[in-house]
């Protein structure tokens, strides 16, 4: 597990052809993330996680050999999660279609407010995304929107709904 607080998958944010990536991730230094997963392919590590913080709002991504080939090889998962109240009840101007379109890796988005709860078992990584309606004031009931989960021996994620 890699837990830091940048963007580790590829993250395209401009519809069509041309590429807009954040430089201040991974995206930025992308021969060393070729490096990183190359590095974890050849050493056959099980089931690689990133948790990613500090990005004021919810992704779920598979990790791919080649984030510019949909069919290539799934190496791992970034689970990457909103902080509790920044930016106040919802603060995000991105385009979630534009986002599942450009970003083929990309399983889960949303710019609400809440938490990323994690459980680690020998068999799984579970991550439940727990979002409140609001954070401007007190009382906000808090729910959990998508859980993910990651099995011993299988690469990346799959969306779940029944409890594990």
């Amino acid at each position: 597990m890699l837990a830091q607080q940048v963007f580790f998958s590829q993250v395209d944010h401009q519809a069509g052809e041309v590429k807009i990536l954040p430089m201040d991730g991974w995206d930025g230094y992308s021969a060393e993330r070729n490096e990183v997963v190359e590095f974890l392919q050849k050493q056959h590590i099980s089931n690689p996680i990133v948790l990613t913080g500090d990005v004021h709002t919810n992704w779920v991504f598979d990790i791919k050999s080649d984030f510019d080939n949909p069919n290539s090889t799934t190496v791992g998962a970034e689970f990457a999660g909103t902080s509790i109240s920044s930016g106040g009840d919802r603060a995000s101007s991105l385009h979630p279609d534009t986002l599942y379109i450009e970003n083929p890796h990309l399983k889960f988005f949303n710019d609400q407010r809440g938490y990323v709860r994690c459980t680690v078992t020998p068999q799984y990584w579970r991550s439940d995304y727990r979002l409140l309606d609001y954070v401007s004031r007190p009382g906000a009931p808090i729910t959990t929107a998508a859980s993910f989960i990651c099995e011993n021996g299988r690469p990346g994620i799959r969306r779940v709904s029944e409890n594990v």
